[in-house]
């Protein structure tokens, strides 16, 4: 199969997602901002649709939508009841917008599917690229900001009485996971985020407390799924998408059960 480009190219964007994903996932898990992954893949939807009425690339839109989405999100909610509120009403705003645009990119159809359910065998070279640039900017980001953000999100108290501000880095990670998540609706598409950034990350998350092993497996069990997934459609001629969320799932299920029969 890795005679055709295209293959070529999905393999090298899987990779490249997988792995954005999952390290930025571990921190939304660890964090419990598990739904900002949704909610600002539904906000990057509005983007994408909106830059595409304007003759942009749907990319460009869902980059600007998702890091303006996680900017708010991390500015407005301090707490986790107040991120919950916060991240709620990000999520009815984008949808009801994505919904609008939407309705006026109908002669569109396919690449609108395309951007909610993804399509990882059309990515062209180009895009491989891209995706190679924001990606390693957005591990750049994460590098600077995870000590302080791991001392925030373990012990606020602690580090905000040490100098450190849980809103500041909030903010900061909050535009990371924007990245990661338009990143990752490249593969998966908008509504299927949740499969490379919080499958992965929860299932590592089961089955050690250590973070640099939790990254390095999490980081695993993602480009497993994204790289058999693809395998899997071309040998079966399903859904890329479809296969990625299921070996995500069956990930999960099985560190679920490992860590239940544990002693």
């Amino acid at each position: 199969m890795f005679a055709y480009e295209f293959m070529r190219n999905a393999y090298a964007a899987a990779g490249i997602v997988a792995v954005v994903a999952a390290m930025v996932g571990y921190f939304l898990v660890l964090r419990g901002q598990t739904f900002a992954g949704h909610a600002l893949s539904h906000v990057g939807f509005s983007g994408a649709t909106g830059a595409a009425l304007i003759g942009l690339a749907p990319l460009q839109g869902m980059l600007a939508a998702a890091l303006a989405g996680g900017v708010c999100i991390g500015l407005l909610g301090e707490k986790l009841a107040q991120r919950d509120v916060a991240i709620g009403i990000a999520l009815s705003f984008s949808l009801g917008l994505g919904l609008l645009f939407l309705h006026f990119y109908t002669s569109h159809a396919t690449q609108a599917t395309a951007l909610l359910f993804g399509n990882v065998l059309a990515v062209s070279a180009h895009t491989v690229r891209v995706l190679l640039g924001l990606g390693l900017a957005c591990l750049a980001g994460l590098a600077l900001i995870s000590r302080p953000l791991l001392f925030a999100s373990l012990q606020p108290e602690l580090a905000q009485a040490k100098g450190v501000s849980p809103r500041l880095y909030a903010s900061l990670f909050m535009a990371v996971a924007a990245l990661a998540t338009a990143l990752s609706a490249q593969v998966v598409g908008v509504l299927l985020v949740f499969s490379l950034m919080v499958g992965p990350p929860a299932a590592a998350q089961r089955l050690t407390h250590r973070v640099g092993t939790g990254l390095a497996l999490s980081v695993a069990l993602a480009l497993g799924s994204a790289w058999l997934g693809i395998a899997l459609a071309y040998w079966t001629d399903w859904p890329c998408s479809f296969w990625i969320t299921t070996l995500s799932c069956i990930a999960y299920l099985a560190a679920m059960m490992r860590r239940r029969s544990a002693p």
